[in-house]
């Protein structure tokens, strides 16, 4: 079997990984001219850490993320309103790990070249378009260096190619735009002294519209006494509706638009104002995701990620259902002809991705009402905030899939091999 993936992101590398573990040839097809290690910090939940240990980067993850050791609630004075344990704390058999984007990009880019071989990863290939013939789908595409086009062909294609994905725009024309929070986000990173654990991720609140989003992402930093600070600020400037205009990731934020937000908050020591202010680059864009597909694609085609099922981020959960997207769809093709192996794959994560989706809009909908009342008279305090927040973040747990007893007796997805790899 010979399968095409559009998108050289983290879930189109992941699954290449998948593919080659099930002894399936894989070449990816990236836009980009260069795989940089560019983005900022994401976090890898327990069911995706899983899956790349089986893969054999177990190593490699421990070298470049930090393992995530608690989530704490604060507000904007750093008073603790509620915190959990993560990862192997919360009794996982395998660690959360927060990590820079691009550093994890470049880990998977690695390991498949040193796999799949150099030529796996096509850059500068835009896929354009595809058709079924005789038995193989056959893919458009467009060097972007000289302008040309050419055609690829292989029995599958799979759109990995993200949120403004040209497969699925391709497989569902009238699709649904893109729906929008409502918050708009700024976000960047800056090297800075650890604060808590040296291993926490903060969710600081004012109570009204703002939440501060802060974690370390760097271990080469941590193990020089410092660590690389991810930052998110987040601002309810409306509500929930379509976004007809798209989304535009590398937008440049200003820091004038978001000290205002932020003036005088602080938790452990750590100035939030002034570690906004040393980043040297803050990018804007809208919280966005799509709602649910009935299904993802068509015979030979299929999507995987973001292209499939973006959703908003409050749960960190969109790169980690990427790459377990890219195992069941590798554990099915492996264990089965490929019409079946589809519905089995697209059945199983479209069910499982629905619910990440829909639990993340209701976890941000309910962090939004109590940030409205939390730090009124009348709002709760104490117990009974604790257990607010402990049942959102239980609610979101239970909804996206993420429960711990489940995730520990699941038996693996390293598929029986169709063939040996090469």
């Amino acid at each position: 079997m010979k399968v095409l993936i559009a998108g050289g992101g983290i879930g189109g590398l992941s699954c290449a990984l998948s593919l080659h573990a099930a002894g399936i040839d894989a070449t990816v097809l990236e836009s980009a001219a260069r795989i940089r290690p560019m983005g900022l910090g994401i976090n890898l939940q327990p069911h995706a850490v899983r899956e790349l240990i089986e893969l054999g980067l177990g190593e490699e993850l421990d070298e470049v993320g930090v393992p995530t050791a608690e989530l704490v609630y604060v507000d904007q004075r750093g008073r603790r309103l509620y915190q959990e344990p993560c990862g192997t704390g919360r009794g996982y058999h395998w660690p959360q790990y927060s990590v820079h984007r691009g550093r994890l990009q470049m880990v998977l880019l690695r390991a498949v070249r040193a796999r799949l071989g150099d030529d796996a990863v096509r850059t500068g290939v835009r896929v354009e378009d595809f058709r079924s013939a005789a038995g193989t789908v056959v893919v458009r595409a467009t060097d972007r260096a000289t302008g040309g086009e050419e055609q690829l062909s292989g029995e599958l294609l799979i759109g990995a190619d993200g949120v403004h994905s040209a497969v699925r725009a391709r497989l569902h024309p009238e699709q649904h735009p893109l729906r929008w929070s409502g918050s708009v986000m700024w976000r960047g990173a800056v090297e800075d002294g650890p604060f808590l654990t040296g291993r926490s991720m903060i969710h600081a609140d004012d109570g009204r519209r703002v939440r501060f989003i802060a974690y370390p992402i760097s271990r080469p930093s941590e193990k020089d006494g410092r660590t690389l600070v991810n930052w998110v600020c987040q601002v309810a400037v409306a509500d929930p509706q379509p976004l007809a205009d798209g989304a535009d990731w590398n937008r440049p934020g200003r820091l004038s638009d978001v000290l205002p937000h932020i003036q005088g908050w602080r938790v452990d020591g750590l100035d939030i104002a002034r570690l906004v202010a040393r980043s040297p680059q803050i990018l804007e864009y809208p919280m966005v995701d799509r709602d649910p597909l009935d299904r993802w694609g068509d015979f030979r085609v299929t999507l995987l990620g973001d292209a499939a099922h973006p959703m908003y981020p409050v749960g960190a959960n969109g790169a980690s259902q990427a790459v377990v997207d890219g195992r069941v769809l590798a554990y099915e093709l492996a264990t089965g002809d490929l019409a079946e192996a589809l519905r089995r794959y697209e059945a199983a994560r479209g069910d499982a991705t629905r619910g990440a989706v829909l639990a993340a809009r209701e976890m941000d909908s309910a962090e939004r009402q109590v940030r409205q009342s939390v730090l009124t008279r009348s709002g709760p305090r104490g117990d009974d905030l604790r257990q607010i927040y402990g049942d959102i973040a239980s609610a979101y747990r239970s909804r996206a899939g993420n429960d711990v007893a489940a995730l520990n007796a699941r038996p693996s997805l390293t598929p029986p091999q169709r063939r040996r790899p090469r």
